[in-house]
């Protein structure tokens, strides 16, 4: 099975690379997201850590946030906590908040925000599958975060894939956290997996992400792709192989 292609500009994680298993870390990768449209998928549990993914993508641009959630997003997972984001993920940029009542008013601020060249990004959470949200609205989005060179991220709760222009497309979904080296029946830092399932620029990967608490970053690397241990130290692919 041949290796995901790695994310852009890494710098080193905790673990050197190896040939089978290379650490990323997205905090400080040293390039900003391209002025286009990414889409977020968050599985069930995971929109924390999708949050905590999209937040990781502009630590170099300069600027404040714009960040529009429609009814139900806010009824469902609430809204964003300012001091989690500065205390968890050290974000200290000017957060604009819009609540809005439809998911066509939530694409409307987005358009409306993404004329502003001030801004670091735009983010948008709209919830379920809306008619409002089709192929023509997002690529609406991408043209006007293109020509302004402002990123929008749509996060997506309860979502299904369907058709649109977004550059990239990811699915986050929640694991087991790390192991606690004080405490083995404690829970240790956050895990998660991070899905790049579309992408006009690289192939299609997966990775492991990890929040590390002291050092503020998003490592992810590469999950193992040689199957699973067997008896010896041998995996059951060798095995197999003879």
């Amino acid at each position: 099975m041949a290796q995901p292609t790695p994310l852009p500009t890494p710098i080193s994680a905790r673990q050197p690379p190896t040939a089978r298993r290379q650490a990323r870390s997205l905090r400080g990768a040293g390039s900003a997201p391209a002025p286009a449209l990414w889409d977020v998928f968050a599985e069930p549990g995971g929109m924390a850590p999708a949050t905590g993914f999209v937040l990781s993508r502009i630590t170099d641009r300069p600027g404040a946030i714009l960040w529009v959630q429609d009814r139900l997003s806010r009824l469902e997972v609430g809204a964003p906590c300012v001091h989690g984001l500065r205390a968890d993920l050290g974000i200290t940029r000017p957060l604009l908040m819009v609540q809005a009542s439809r998911p066509l008013d939530v694409l409307w601020a987005l358009e409306e925000g993404l004329r502003c060249t001030a801004l670091a990004c735009v983010i948008g959470e709209i919830w379920g599958d809306p008619k409002a949200l089709d192929f023509t609205a997002t690529k609406r989005l991408h043209l006007r975060a293109e020509t302004n060179g402002v990123p929008v991220f749509l996060l997506r709760n309860a979502a299904t894939a369907n058709l649109s222009a977004a550059r990239e497309r990811w699915r986050i979904a929640p694991r087991p956290s790390a192991p606690n080296a004080d405490d083995t029946r404690a829970p240790g830092d956050p895990r998660w997996q991070l899905s790049l399932f579309k992408s006009r620029h690289q192939q299609p990967a997966d990775w492991e992400g990890q929040h590390d608490h002291t050092t503020h970053r998003l490592h992810l690397a590469a999950p193992p792709s040689d199957g699973a241990l067997a008896a010896g130290g041998q995996t059951r692919t060798a095995i197999a192989a003879g």
